[in-house]
Order: structure tokens, then C-alpha cells, then sequence
């Protein structure tokens, strides 16, 4: 059994995580398996933070040339995917069919209303973008059913997350309001929108993809963890150990202090070269590196912390990270940054975090004065 350690683990995934390296928009949403748009501003600071130049507006410009596409994905929250890679994804979430549970259908619709939902949404977006409202009242038309108007108005979306995790329907571009209060929120079909689009693979060809693509920025890490990243560890256990089989030698087994994971082949090398360089980074609400393991891996957020990164209503706080590790959170009020540093991570490294406050400064465009709070 090749043995890691947590160090050799979490300087690698910092690595694999474009923390350091930089690059385009399409491969850093690619190395990170997406990007949680859930909030528009915390997706593009994520995307921000890993480029070497960032550029305002990149990542609606990759959005609005159909580079990139946002939907309901891992865990039911909007992501931004690249087009390429979303179909392996939802296959896989699909292939979860939460929406036949008994309790899904009671709290929203049954089978039957929801193929016919699914039926009238195929025809109001072929070819067309439609926001909530255009799209609610021809479904209801096409339907006949107004028992569904509720469900399908609501801003979680549930209803249309089954139609999403099978590919048949995306979020469009924002449609201007003509006011201050931003875009309207609209839909269409990736197959009628997104140019490449090519559908949904099978399950066990989408695990071929989507499996190892994890390990490339989380792992090692135990199938389980793969789980619940995606669908909060509802996939059938039999598919999951029979999608691990088939990836044969490509993935191999490993121990790191103790605790069993699965590691991709080609990356064992790496993981065991890799050191920790003491690289502090401010990563913005909701980040994948975070996410990606998940806020119950206490190796990257000790048991004792973690109800102050995973807070009320789903809200994940931006973190302060070093070699992978979460030494704390930070708060921007006007020209204030505001530092939170737990103490048991040892002496804050002040100066790199004035670097970090400048860089994050220049890409919020603002000019910040550092507050310190260690508890």
C-alpha cells in the first residue's frame, strides 16, 4: 500500500487546484469539475483569484459566447460547467433518478406531471430563451395543469433541476430589466444553444470521466467523498464500486495516515514530491476548494470549525487557505478586510497576507486596509 501524508496530499491539491499556477477560464472551470454560480460574484472571484491577469467581466464573456454553461448540477446548486465536460456530470446526477422518491414527489410533483412538464418544456425551448415567467405560462398552457404554477415559480427551481440533470434545460443569458435591480433569469435547451453540445453519455462512460476528473483536484480521496460531492451520497453504492472497477489500473489505492483513498495512477509521483510551500491564498465564498472535499473533511477544517465555514442557509464563507489548509475567514466591508485567524494554525504570515489583500484589492477594485482578529 503506498503510504501519503497530509502535507504531500494538500500542497498537491493546492497545485491541482490552479492556486498557484494560474490559467484560462475554460481550464480552470475544467480542473475544478465547476464552479458554484449559486452567487455570480463569488463564481467569478473564484475564477479571478487563479488567474495570473484576470480581466473584469471574463467570465460573463465566456458565458455570453456559449464557452461555458450554467446549470443546476452537483448537489442541485447552480454551477458553471464547460461545455465539454457538463454532459458526464449530469449524466451521472441523473443517473441518481431522485426525483422518484416517494418523499420528492409529496413535497413537489408526481411522475406523471413532471414528463408532462418535461414534455411542454422540450417544445416552449427549442431554439428559443425564455425567462421563468415566459416559460411558466407556456408550460401551463401546454399542460393544462395549474396545480403546477407554484412549483414551477418558485426561485429554487426543483421542478426543472430532473430536467436539468438529463440535459434538457440550461440557464440562458440574464435578460436586461431595463432598472437597477439586474437580469432576469432565463432558460433554454443545450441542445438547441450551446454549439458541441452532444448530449448526455451513458452512465458508465460518464464515470470514466467524471470520476478520475475528481481525483485530479480533490483526491486522493475515498469513492464516498466523490458521492457526496455530487449528490450529497445518494448514487446507488453497487453503480459506484462498479464504476471504480472499471477503471482498472488507471486508479490506485493508497493510505494517507491511516485512512484509505483512491488516487489516480498518474499522479503518484506528484503526490508524493509535493511540500508544502506556505503559499497563503483568499478564496471568496463558496470556493471549490472547499466544496470539493467537502466542509466534513477535517484535515482541511478542524471538527471544532467547521459551523464557521458552513453557516445558516447553505452559506459558505470565504476562507483563508495555506498549503491547502483552512487557517481562517475574511469579511471585505467597504475599505475594510477583515481577517479571521484561528489560532491553533500558529503565527499569522503577515506579509504574505498583505500580498494576497493587495491582489484580491486589485481584483475587487478596491483598495483594502488589512484588520487582524486571531481567536
Amino acid at each position: 500500500m503506498i503510504k501519503l501524508t497530509w502535507d504531500n496530499v494538500l500542497a498537491w491539491r493546492a497545485g491541482r487546484q490552479l492556486l498557484g499556477a494560474g490559467g484560462g477560464v475554460e481550464e480552470i472551470v475544467h480542473r475544478l469539475c465547476g464552479v458554484q454560480a449559486q452567487v455570480a460574484s463569488s463564481a467569478a472571484t473564484a475564477v479571478a483569484v487563479r488567474r495570473a491577469a484576470p480581466e473584469p467581466g471574463e467570465v460573463e464573456r465566456a458565458l455570453a459566447e456559449r464557452r461555458l454553461v450554467k446549470t443546476w448540477a452537483m448537489r442541485g446548486t447552480l454551477h458553471l460547467l464547460t461545455v465539454e465536460d457538463a454532459g458526464a456530470f449530469l449524466s451521472l446526477l441523473a443517473s441518481g433518478r431522485t426525483w422518484e422518491k416517494g418523499s420528492w414527489q409529496r413535497t413537489f410533483v408526481t411522475l406523471t406531471q413532471l414528463e408532462a412538464i418535461a414534455e411542454a418544456v422540450a417544445h416552449a425551448l427549442d431554439s428559443r430563451v425564455l425567462t421563468r415567467e415566459e416559460l411558466v405560462a407556456e408550460v401551463l398552457d401546454r399542460t393544462g395543469d395549474p396545480g403546477l404554477a407554484e412549483h414551477l415559480r418558485s426561485g429554487w427551481g426543483s421542478v426543472l433541476k430532473p430536467l436539468a440533470f438529463q440535459g434538457l434545460l440550461c440557464h440562458g443569458p440574464s435578460r436586461a430589466n431595463g432598472d437597477s435591480t439586474g437580469g432576469r433569469v432565463t432558460f433554454t435547451r443545450p441542445d438547441t444553444f450551446l454549439p458541441g453540445w452532444k448530449g448526455l453519455p451513458a452512465p458508465e462512460e460518464a464515470a470514466a470521466v467524471a470520476v478520475p476528473a475528481y481525483l485530479g483536484a480533490y483526491g486522493p480521496a475515498p469513492i464516498e467523498a466523490f458521492d457526496q460531492w455530487l449528490l450529497r451520497g445518494t448514487l446507488r453504492k453497487p453503480a459506484l464500486r462498479s464504476w471504480v472497477a472499471a477503471l482498472g489500473d488507471t486508479l490506485t489505492p493508497v493510505e494517507i495516515e491511516g485512512r484509505p483513498a483512491l488516487a489516480r495512477t498518474q499522479d503518484l509521483d506528484d503526490l508524493a514530491t509535493a511540500t508544502p510551500s506556505g503559499s497563503l491564498r483568499l478564496l471568496p465564498a463558496f470556493d471549490q476548494s472547499v466544496l470539493g472535499p467537502g466542509t466534513g473533511d477535517t484535515e482541511l477544517i478542524p471538527a471544532d470549525r467547521r459551523s464557521e465555514i458552513s453557516r445558516a442557509a447553505g452559506w459558505i464563507s470565504p476562507v483563508v487557505l495555506v498549503d491547502g489548509r483552512v487557517c481562517g475567514t475574511w469579511e471585505a466591508k467597504d475599505d475594510t478586510l477583515t481577517v479571521t485567524w484561528w489560532q491553533e494554525r500558529g503565527p499569522l504570515p503577515r506579509e504574505s497576507l498583505a500580498h494576497e489583500a493587495d491582489r484580491l484589492g486589485t481584483i475587487l477594485g478596491r483598495s483594502f486596509q488589512v484588520s487582524t482578529v486571531t481567536t
